[in-house]
């Protein structure tokens, strides 16, 4: 693992440089001497553990370029400017631009040591909470498993851990090809019996003495019923009991019909419906949160590469544009088999071809590109918005536009 007591030290001034050196040597710290700006920058990543100290005055890329390209791979990596004494309001903009510390050379030792210690800290902190919460997401199947940035996205995660931190059997609804069987073993990896049975069993063709079978295997796990509206009555009659004399294993119930439809036409038992309804959870469907499918499809793609052993193909503008002009009526199943074809290089997308106009097709490049910009930065409008050479304002104004909202791209 990376030291984290490394001091990246950027000085032209090879006497300076040195100097400094080894005052950090002297208090058991490890600095990494470099030169200009080119030589820092390698050595810049968000993995870094350390913490930067730079001079502000450099030949070529001084000390604030540095700065700037080092808030645009980690905002939170220390960077600790050094300027002469006429640089003071210099440091000051510096600070503001995201700087951690300055101080005015020739600065003592124990000042540059005390700042060095407190940035540490610092770095220390912050890469602890990101292991933290990487650690908190290998462990959440609901981000792990229910890929996407939209806000329709993120209120399938809430209600999905919701339901599953209760005792309640599930309801999970969506349309055809939303995949009820996923949401169904994300509840079941997120609720107390995660380390018990999770049964998948097709509600078509059950009787009553197999779903008592599937009740003793399931002990405290969970049972999937995949399209609970296909139980015969006898069947549903036979749910029910179990459901009141049972209080384990949990039933997750998935259905892309209208249940409510299907009592009210006296088709489907009232008592289980409601019994069944009390913790549910929805799958939208992918055309109303279209600014998924990039995510969805890149995601597919690499597991059809991988699956076949074979080379990632790049996903262009031009294909993501197609691929949100489609309403999907197939949801994620119809995605996945797309990503398939395209990996296997059988299509470039053509299911996803409609018969657009060239201002509908531009707005749809244009919205993947300020999608794919806000996912590099993280969130970040502003570093989104250099990235894409668009003045803040007029970025700020096609987010609107698009009804794109960056906060829900932030890591």
């Amino acid at each position: 693992m990376e030291s984290t007591r490394q001091v990246l030290l950027v000085d032209d001034d090879a006497h300076v440089r040195e100097a400094l050196g080894q005052t950090l040597e002297l208090a058991d710290l490890v600095p990494v001497l470099a030169g200009s700006y080119i030589a820092a920058k390698d050595h810049v990543s968000k993995a870094f553990a350390g913490v930067i100290v730079s001079d502000v005055r450099m030949p070529g890329k001084d000390g604030f370029q540095l700065l700037e390209y080092v808030m645009g791979i980690d905002r939170e990596l220390p960077v600790i400017l050094l300027t002469g004494e006429g640089d003071i309001p210099m440091a000051v903009r510096g600070i503001a631009a995201g700087a951690f510390d300055f101080l005015e050379k020739p600065c003592a030792p124990q000042d540059l040591l005390a700042t060095v210690e407190k940035a540490l800290k610092t770095r220390a902190l912050v890469l602890e909470n990101r292991r933290l919460t990487r650690a908190v997401e290998a462990g959440d199947a609901a981000a792990r498993l229910l890929r996407g940035v939209s806000a329709a996205a993120q209120a399938m995660r809430f209600e999905a851990r919701a339901v599953a931190r209760t005792a309640a059997d599930v309801l999970v609804t969506g349309e055809a090809g939303a995949g009820t069987a996923k949401m169904a073993e994300v509840v079941h990896l997120l609720g107390a019996g995660s380390n018990a049975p999770f049964l998948k069993l097709p509600a078509m063709g059950q009787s009553a003495e197999s779903l008592a079978q599937a009740f003793e295997r399931a002990e405290d796990g969970s049972v999937f019923l995949d399209e609970v509206a296909h139980l015969s009555p006898n069947a549903q009659f036979a749910l029910l009991e179990l459901l009141e004399t049972h209080a384990r294993p949990r039933v997750i119930a998935g259905t892309y019909a209208d249940l409510a439809r299907e009592v009210s036409e006296g088709r489907y038992s009232a008592d289980l419906y409601y019994r069944l309804q009390a913790a549910k959870v929805n799958i939208p469907a992918l055309r109303d949160r279209r600014e998924d499918i990039p995510v969805l499809f890149a995601h597919y793609v690499d597991i059809a590469c991988e699956q076949s052993d074979l080379p990632v193909p790049q996903i262009t503008p031009d294909v993501i544009a197609r691929l949100m002009a489609q309403d999907w009526p197939g949801n994620a199943r119809s995605l996945m088999n797309a990503a398939m074809r395209f990996a296997m290089g059988l299509s470039e997308g053509e299911d996803a071809r409609a018969e657009l106009g060239l201002s509908e097709q531009l707005a749809q490049v244009e919205r993947s590109l300020l999608i794919a910009a806000l996912q590099r930065h993280g969130g970040n409008a502003t570093e989104a918005a250099k990235g894409l050479k668009l003045p803040r304002k007029t970025f700020y104004d096609k987010l609107l536009r698009h009804g794109l909202r960056a906060d829900l791209y932030r890591g």
